[in-house]
């Protein structure tokens, strides 16, 4: 097993949801130099190009990335490159294309290099209607029954083969449905728990995708960042586990959500309309236990719900009087 550390980091899909925020906040941490992001065709932001490198790459497609892992002297890679669960439906064979093979390919070249660690995310997407829903345990049923959640359950096992096969230091996070006050989702069964804040402060109304009752783990950008880095920073003799954490930070319905907006603006108003989203979200579970990421790398979340509203209500709430929020 490689005693290496993190110095010259690589962030896969670092244009989307979370790899924009990750990315910069390993620049703060490692030095902007240090952290090359790179993205297959979405443009980066002015922010996100202006911080630090940024280049072109195709996951699926072994020798862009090993260009820019020679070019950058890479030593770890965050794989954030991902077809989520939405948009797997629509396109299930784009989906095992990038989330598997283009997983086989930083797995390989990590392998092959060397590499001090590589962080694979999983999701909650990996469990499934026999899984049970409250309190989800650490070990449990994985039969999945959306591509992405296929993907998930088959890169936690490829993960944690490397890991035993080859010593390659591999670690991943089942992530919850992530809320970011910077950057828009990009096809998960969990948007409408960001859509639903933007819709409140321009529009004061929101059609929600999901039944009113519908309760989803759920957790707040800052951290989920914090969380990850910290994983990925822990020391690896203190972990039984490793490409397949339960990570939770809070759990809640959509109306609950909608209620808690609804204290901060009082003429918002949200109805339901549940689509094909509705019935991926009734094969997830609804609480998480996270017990092994307390003891194993001490896991602990900063925010709940009422302090997640005020903070994304806050900051979104400025960009818009700003003129900022499209």
């Amino acid at each position: 097993m490689s005693k290496r550390q993190m110095k010259r980091i690589l962030v896969t899909g670092a244009v989307g949801q979370i790899g924009s925020e990750l990315t910069m906040a390993l620049r703060e941490r490692y030095g902007n130099d240090n952290v090359l992001a790179t993205g297959r065709k979405t443009k980066p932001t002015e922010t996100l190009r202006n911080s630090g490198p940024f280049e072109f790459i195709d996951i699926v497609k072994p020798e862009t990335v090993e260009k820019v892992i020679d070019d950058y002297d890479i030593d770890t890679i965050f794989n954030m490159a991902a077809i989520l669960s939405a948009v797997g439906e629509e396109k299930p064979s784009l989906c095992w294309d990038v989330n598997i093979n283009g997983l086989y390919t930083i797995l390989e070249l990590a392998r092959k290099k060397e590499m001090a660690k590589v962080f694979v995310p999983s999701s909650i997407a990996a469990f499934g209607p026999e899984t049970p829903r409250e309190n989800t345990p650490q070990e449990t049923v994985l039969k999945p029954k959306t591509m992405y959640g296929v993907t998930k359950v088959a890169g936690e096992l490829l993960g944690n083969y490397y890991f035993k096969r080859f010593g390659l230091d591999v670690r991943g996070i089942r992530y919850p449905g992530i809320i970011s006050s910077e950057t828009l989702p990009g096809g998960g069964t969990t948007d409408y728990a960001v859509e639903i804040f933007y819709e409140a402060i321009k529009h004061k109304k929101y059609t929600c995708f999901v039944r009113e009752d519908t309760v989803l783990p759920m957790m707040y950008m800052p951290d989920c960042i914090k969380g990850t880095i910290d994983l990925m920073e822990a020391d690896v003799s203190m972990l039984k586990h490793h490409c397949d954490f339960n990570f939770a930070g809070m759990s809640f319905s959509a109306g609950e959500l909608a209620a808690e907006i609804k204290k901060h603006i009082p003429e918002f108003n949200c109805i339901y309309k549940p689509d094909s989203r509705q019935a991926i979200a009734d094969t997830w579970p609804q609480t998480i236990d996270d017990t092994a990421a307390r003891e194993e790398w001490g896991w602990q979340p900063s925010y709940d719900l009422p302090s997640m509203v005020t903070d994304m209500l806050e900051k979104l709430g400025k960009r818009y009087e700003g003129g900022l929020l499209a």
